[in-house]
């Protein structure tokens, strides 16, 4: 399929027929958005662009509400896209605390323990990253996406800590066969300070929805470039690098910098979406 990919510079025109294929937009997802606020934006601005209320929009790969970076978002026949684009490859900038633990293995939910550090150091990190090469099972978080009986794990694991109830009485998932390509240790310090990524104001009540838990100080931080396959969890693998050092770990930040080929540096801010739709702005 011949799809257009929505860059800056290009304005799309008003019939839709003119996109046989679709169209993809990369869109770098903003901090504390789920993916689906930005499938709402994009949507309203495209019936609106093209005159089509029955138009499709859908994205290939969903992030966190807490991790930014590339979502595709497709439009009209590429929707039909959206597998294949989920099936390929995937990269990621994860921000990883050492020491201790948190439920959801990242910053929705308070740190619920710490953990020694003898066994935490950059030289030590380096020398265990290998071992997670290649193919190999993986669980998932409890707060994620995967199902039981049903229903998504993250409901139940959800109404159990609101409830005050221990989350790991809903037992272990099923491991996933997964796919880690390259690991490259980026940064390593001693006592990290997290930078809050930057909010966005575009429209969005998205950002008062969503919980980010203060980070302790003092703790060592990494940086870590990811290259894995579909299904792989980064806070799966921020826990399990915690234990093999015999510590814990959760991410304070993720970014995923590239999908399906389509580069971080190439995709679109939610600002940048009206100059595609020929607005000068939201």
């Amino acid at each position: 399929m011949a799809f257009v990919t929505a860059q800056r510079g290009l304005v799309l025109g008003h019939d839709i027929d003119d996109y046989p294929d679709g169209i993809v937009i990369p869109v770098d997802k903003p901090y504390r958005w789920t993916s689906a606020d930005v499938i709402r934006k994009v949507k309203c601005m495209a019936v609106k662009h093209f005159g089509k209320r029955n138009l499709k929009v859908g994205h290939a790969g969903t992030l966190d509400p807490l991790a930014t970076g590339v979502l595709l978002v497709c439009i009209g026949k590429a929707t039909k896209l959206a597998e294949e684009f989920q099936k390929a490859p995937k990269q990621y900038l994860a921000g990883i605390t050492f020491g201790a633990t948190t439920p959801s293995y990242d910053r929705e939910k308070d740190v619920d323990a710490f953990y020694p550090l003898d066994g935490v150091s950059r030289r030590k990190l380096e020398a265990v990253l290998p071992s997670f090469l290649g193919e190999q099972d993986q669980v998932a978080p409890l707060f994620s996406a995967k199902s039981v009986d049903g229903v998504r794990v993250y409901e139940l694991a959800r109404k159990r800590y609101k409830a005050g109830l221990p989350v790991e009485d809903l037992g272990v998932l099923q491991a996933s066969r997964i796919t880690i390509y390259d690991l490259q240790l980026m940064d390593y310090r001693l006592t990290g300070k997290v930078v809050q990524p930057d909010g966005d104001n575009c429209n969005s009540t998205a950002s008062s929805r969503i919980n980010v838990a203060e980070v302790p100080e003092g703790l060592p931080q990494s940086e870590i470039l990811v290259d894995c396959s579909k299904g792989t969890y980064i806070r799966a693998l921020a826990r399990d690098l915690g234990e093999a050092l015999g510590s814990g770990a959760f991410l304070h930040s993720l970014r995923r910098t590239r999908n399906a080929g389509f580069a971080i540096e190439n995709a679109l801010e939610i600002k940048d979406l009206a100059g595609i739709f020929g607005k000068e702005s939201l």
